[in-house]
C-alpha cells in the first residue's frame, strides 16, 4: 500500500479513527488502525470491539492494499511533519512516512491479526442536527456513572416519548432527562456515555444519521461513522423519580449562582455540601468546613413556599447549574428530605434531579 496525501487530512483520518482505538486492551493489534486502499480511497478503522470508528479521506493512490499501522505513533508522526504533502508505504513488514525531508519508519502489525468487523444492518435511521442531538448528551452526560462496576449506569437511555426522543442518565445520586422533539426511534437503547462523548470529535457536529439495532447503534455523518455496542441491561425506572410538579420555587439568575456556589466550592470538598436557605427574597447559601472554616452569602431570587434550607453536594449541583440553558434556572423542592428538581426558567426540556444531603 503506498498513498500521497495533504498532511492536515491525512493527521485529521488518523486521529478520529483513533478515538476508536482501545488504549487498554491486551491484544497489541488493537493498538493499531486498520488502513484500506482503493479506487482513490483511504478507509480507516479503529476500534476496540466495543466501539468502532470509521473513516475516509481522498488520496492519490500509487498502490492499494491494505496495513495496520500503530494508531498513536502514526497520527502524531504525520501531525508532526511540514506542511504539505506526505507520503505513507507500506511494505515489508515496515511504514514508511515521510513529508518535505523527514522521515518515519514504523512497524508494521499483521493484518489478518486485525478483528473482522462487519458493518451492522440497522436499517434506513433517522436524519438529525448533530449539534442538538451533542448537545442533549452533554446536558445528561454529567449525571452518568464513571463506575464500571456497575455498567447500567455508565450508559445513556435512548426512548421514544410521545413524538420526541429523550435521552437520560443517571448516577443513583442525580438524574438527567433531556426531551428533543421530532426525533423519535423505534428502539430503546442503552448507550455507553464513553463511546457518546467521543462523537464530536469522530464526525463532528454537522446533519447525522442516527440509527439504533438490538445490540448496536450507528451515528454517522459525511465524516465517518461511530458504531457502538449496547449495553444489554434493564435501566432503572427513572419516571418514578419525577414527581408530576413541585410545590415550592425558587427562581434565580443562573450566573450568579454559579458564581456563589464557586465560591463556596473553594471551602468544601466533594464531601461536603453546599446549604440553601430558601427564603422570599431568595437564597441564603452557605458551606462550613470544620478544619478550614466557612464561606456564606446571598443571592437575590424570587421564592414561593416555606421557608425552609436544603443541602446539596456542591459538584452535583455545578454540574447541575452547567448543564442547565437560559439566563435563569428553577429550583423546585418537596421538603429539605425529597430530591430537588433543576431546569432552565425558560423551558423544561431539560431537568436534572439531585438527591439532598441530610444535614
Amino acid at each position: 500500500m503506498r498513498i500521497r496525501a495533504e498532511r492536515d487530512d491525512l493527521a485529521d483520518v488518523l486521529t478520529r479513527a483513533g478515538r476508536g482505538v482501545g488504549t487498554r486492551s491486551p491484544l497489541p493489534i488493537l493498538q493499531g488502525l486498520l488502513c484500506e486502499v482503493e479506487g482513490g480511497t483511504l478507509r480507516v478503522t479503529g476500534t476496540d470491539t466495543e466501539v468502532t470508528v470509521r473513516t475516509s479521506v481522498d488520496v492519490e493512490v500509487l498502490s492499494e492494499g491494505r496495513t495496520v499501522i500503530p494508531a498513536r505513533l502514526a497520527s502524531e508522526a504525520v501531525r508532526k511533519l511540514p506542511p504539505g504533502a506526505v507520503t505513507i508505504d507500506a511494505s515489508d513488514g515496515e511504514v514508511e512516512i515521510t513529508g518535505s525531508g523527514p522521515r518515519f519508519k514504523l512497524r508494521e502489525l499483521k493484518v489478518d491479526d486485525f478483528p473482522e468487523i462487519v458493518e451492522p444492518d440497522l436499517g434506513p435511521g433517522v436524519d438529525v442536527d448533530g449539534a442538538e442531538l451533542l448537545e442533549a448528551i452533554s446536558q445528561v452526560g454529567v449525571a452518568a456513572s464513571t463506575d464500571e462496576a456497575r455498567p447500567t449506569l455508565t450508559g445513556v437511555l435512548f426512548e421514544a416519548e410521545d413524538d420526541h426522543l429523550r435521552v437520560v442518565a443517571t448516577d443513583s445520586y442525580r438524574l438527567a432527562v433531556r426531551d428533543l422533539n421530532g426525533l423519535a426511534p423505534s428502539d430503546t437503547s442503552l448507550v455507553p456515555y464513553r463511546a457518546l462523548r467521543e462523537l464530536s470529535r469522530t464526525i463532528g457536529d454537522g446533519k447525522w444519521n442516527m440509527a439504533f439495532g438490538s445490540r448496536e447503534a450507528r451515528f454517522r455523518s459525511d465524516l465517518g461513522s461511530v458504531t457502538v455496542r449496547l449495553i444489554e441491561a434493564a435501566f432503572p425506572n427513572y419516571r418514578q423519580l419525577l414527581p408530576e410538579g413541585y410545590p415550592y420555587q425558587l427562581k434565580v439568575e443562573k450566573a450568579a449562582l454559579q458564581e456563589a456556589v464557586g465560591r463556596a466550592s473553594l471551602v468544601a470538598e466533594d464531601h461536603i455540601p453546599v446549604r440553601l436557605g430558601l427564603t422570599a427574597g431568595g437564597l441564603e447559601l452557605s458551606v462550613i468546613r470544620q478544619e478550614v472554616g466557612e464561606e456564606a452569602e446571598h443571592v437575590p431570587g424570587e421564592y414561593n413556599g416555606e421557608e425552609m434550607t436544603v443541602a446539596f453536594n456542591t459538584k452535583y449541583l455545578t454540574d447541575g447549574l452547567a448543564a442547565a440553558k437560559g439566563d435563569e434556572v428553577v429550583l423546585e423542592t418537596v421538603d429539605p428530605l425529597k430530591p430537588g428538581l433543576l431546569r432552565g426558567a425558560a423551558s423544561d426540556d431539560f431537568r436534572y434531579l439531585l438527591m439532598p444531603v441530610r444535614l
